[in-house]
């Protein structure tokens, strides 16, 4: 799999200086490279307890990201997936403690436990004043001796270091990271693994499944479990963290794992806020990653009053998302004029199959229209067209069957609400200029054709420019020797577009020609589609 990084040996420095060179001056770095990588900040000038915690790299923003005033001093970064050595975190600690001493946040993996113990021991020998706490929050695998750290670390991130940022002492700030460690948990899931720069990518969760549990350096999760949708999912992580969520105040930190796009997550937050498990949410956003991996972790601590203050002060660090109440959704009524009017609904039954059938073959078609629409666009053609046909057919009943003229501008009005994109309002604009035709007095074949003329004035495009025009034109103009001739026309028509390569219009005017060459339209070819079924229909 192809990654943007350049020498492997190179890439945990590479990714530092750039974090650095982007923060604004607010971030520096000890000259230790290459095995020596400790982010740490400018400003910092050893007069408060310090915090340092890292591991290794592949978890970002954790832990260089949240280096800032109100939580971290400094970042001891190792590679990908190794923790840093003991010199490594022995040089972060001499450089950022002072008098009032220094905290060690440690996530509960091995390597980290050892390079961060053994560099405290010798900073102690050495007059330093240190603490070291254990963040073990995955309950995952619940009968471990040693469960992991994961995000739920960055919990103690925050309320720890505002606890420091306010001038609280080393043994205050060490309690309160002890009780925060206490009471939280975390627990994740994920659709796949994630990428190991210059290693082969494991295949281990199957198409279908999700990994409930895993780690966040790629480790087995405690079982794999069918996938059913984001709810699912969600409900299945709350389901083991609800014995964590006392009554009163809880926050939730839902954390993205790599890979997950942002509107994924927005559907999870929903769930999240469905469920009434937390009463504030940090994120959803990526704060403590798995390189790429496509996933998920949610967090739950209960907290107090002063926890909640904690987490709600604000910092700089453009990773940390901020702590916000989960509140009801806020709907207001739509503007006057904007409220759809409601035909008046009428029956015929013909009318009602026909459309119905068509309905049945575009939501049939979804995926072999996405699949050519993907070689020449965003590949959502059919899932456009099913999402609308699927409305409509729920929308027939209340539909003026029995009067053309008010059926034309009925289905424009449905489409343009429930068709997204350019589709829904170019067939709003063809079928509410049929259905004024129709109310003037033209037939309906001409009423069709009108239709057809307004979209080409509004839209620009004409036959040959590569768009369902090239399927609908010859169609209509075929329509008055019968529904086959029409439909032949239409097929010819799509055909004849993927012999097209430059389009002038619609978004395939901005692929390139060899993207295009060999493959229908997919908006002439879903209207080729209607055509053939409409002919199948009257035929019924």
């Amino acid at each position: 799999m192809a990654q943007f990084v350049n020498a492997k040996e190179d890439l945990v420095k590479e990714a530092i200086d750039g974090l650095l060179a982007c923060s604004g001056g607010a971030l520096s770095r000890l000259d230790g490279y290459p095995h020596i990588k400790v982010v740490y900040r400018s400003d910092w000038a050893r007069d408060r307890v310090a915090l340092i915690s890292g591991g290794g790299s592949g978890h970002e923003p954790a832990h260089a990201g949240f280096v800032g005033p109100g939580m971290l001093t400094a970042a001891v970064c190792g590679e990908v997936f190794a923790s840093p050595s003991v010199e490594a975190v022995l040089a972060g600690i001499l450089a950022a403690t002072g008098e009032a001493g220094c905290l060690l946040i440690v996530k509960n993996y091995t390597g980290d436990r050892l390079n961060f113990g053994l560099a405290a021991e010798r900073a102690r020998a050495l007059g330093r004043k240190v603490e070291m706490v254990v963040v073990d929050d995955d309950i995952a695998l619940p009968d471990l001796p040693q469960p992991r750290g994961v995000a739920g670390t960055l919990f103690v991130h925050k309320i720890a270091g505002a606890m420091a940022e306010d001038g609280a002492s080393l043994e205050d700030v060490a309690a309160a990271a002890r009780r925060v460690i206490e009471n939280v948990a975390s627990i994740g899931t994920s659709l796949d693994t994630c990428t190991v720069p210059g290693s082969p990518k494991e295949a281990r969760i199957p198409v279908g499944k999700a990994e409930l549990g895993l780690g966040i350096h790629g480790e087995p999760g405690v079982e794999q479990v069918d996938f059913a949708g984001a709810a699912q999912a969600m409900d299945m992580v709350l389901d083991k963290l609800r014995a964590r969520a006392v009554d009163g105040p809880c926050v939730a930190l839902v954390n993205n794992l790599g890979s997950t796009t942002p509107l994924e997550m927005s559907v999870l937050s929903h769930g999240l806020a469905q469920a009434g498990l937390a009463s504030h949410v940090i994120g959803p956003a990526s704060m403590m990653t798995s390189l790429d991996m496509h996933g998920f972790s949610v967090s739950i601590l209960p907290v107090s009053a002063e926890d909640l203050s904690a987490l709600a002060t604000p910092v700089p660090m453009a990773a940390w998302p901020g702590l916000q109440a989960i509140s009801a959704v806020s709907v207001t009524p739509l503007p006057d004029g904007l409220t759809p009017i409601e035909p008046i609904p009428s029956s015929n039954a013909h009318t009602h199959q026909i459309i119905s059938q068509v309905a049945d073959l575009l939501i049939g078609a979804e995926a072999s229209l996405n699949e050519l629409d993907a070689k020449s666009g965003d590949g959502d053609t059919g899932s456009t067209l099913a999402t609308a046909a699927r409305s409509l057919k729920d929308r027939l009943d209340a539909m003026p069957l029995a009067d053309l003229t008010q059926l034309f501008p009925a289905l424009g009005n449905e489409l343009s609400q429930t068709m997204g994109g350019s589709s829904g309002v170019i067939l709003a604009i063809y079928f509410n200029a049929a259905g004024d035709a129709c109310a003037g007095g033209a037939p309906v074949h001409k009423a069709l054709v009108e239709g057809l003329n307004r979209v080409s004035d509004v839209g620009g495009a004409q036959v040959g420019d590569r768009t369902m025009i090239d399927a609908l034109a010859p169609a209509l103009d075929a329509l008055g020797d019968g529904m086959d001739a029409a439909a032949a026309k239409a097929r010819t028509g799509a055909d004849s577009t993927a012999d097209i390569h430059r389009a002038k219009a619609g978004r395939a005017a901005y692929v390139p020609s060899e993207n295009l060459k060999g493959n229908n339209d997919p908006g002439a070819e879903a209207v080729a589609l209607v055509f053939e079924g409409l002919a199948k229909a009257m035929k019924g």
